[in-house]
């Protein structure tokens, strides 16, 4: 542990009862994995012991939780492609064909070390599909050239354009939102005054 890890990970232990330290595990383990890039087994036995816990207990963790890389990863991107379906309908086989051609193959460490990809569940940007999640961030709405000039940034040091490629503003539909766009919804003059509460009147009962 370096020693901002250590001290956030104190912190996150202090949250819990003393005999119930061990709950500090998950967030401990992402600590390791922002300092490291990935959670070796050294910092698995670490964990267990700053938690005073069984390894394989912290191992079981690791291992259930595909957030959690086991061997290291890129250090510039790692690159997860969502294959599920909405997305392979919309061009995520593209994507990773671009991936697989400047990469190599698929959960494979690139061989100058900068870059891994894999293909991954449903990441929840279904809308907004395809989309990748490269390292803490979303990409959406990409085609195979929008992927390899990501790629390519990478490469280069550059930070790429995060969100949507196509200027889609959050879920909003492509060109901007179609509802809701009476700009007197938000100014308040459409506001009227509330002179009683639904429900505020006792009910009268039934003749």
């Amino acid at each position: 542990f370096s020693e901002a890890t250590k001290a956030k990970a104190d912190w996150w232990i202090a949250k819990y009862p003393a005999d119930r330290r061990q709950s500090a595990v998950i967030p401990i383990l992402w600590l390791i994995q922002k300092q490291e890039g990935w959670c070796s087994e050294p910092s698995l036995r670490a964990t267990a012991e700053l938690l005073g816990m069984a390894y394989i207990r912290v191992l079981e963790v690791a291992t259930f939780y595909t957030m959690f890389m086991l061997e290291p990863v890129g250090t510039s991107a790692l690159i997860q492609v969502c294959g599920t379906t909405p997305c392979m309908l919309r061009g995520a086989g593209d994507l990773m064909k671009v991936c697989k051609s400047k990469i190599g193959p698929k959960d494979v460490l690139s061989a100058d070390g900068r870059f891994t990809w894999q293909e991954v569940e449903c990441l929840g940007a279904c809308v907004n599909a395809p989309m990748a999640q490269i390292n803490d961030y979303y990409f959406e709405d990409l085609m195979a050239e929008s992927m390899a000039q990501i790629i390519d940034d990478f490469a280069a040091g550059k930070t790429p354009e995060r969100g949507s490629y196509i200027g889609r503003t959050n879920s909003a539909p492509e060109g901007g939102p179609k509802t809701l766009t009476d700009p007197s919804l938000y100014d308040g003059s459409a506001a009227r005054p509330i002179t009683a509460l639904p429900n505020s009147q006792p009910a009268k009962e039934p003749v």
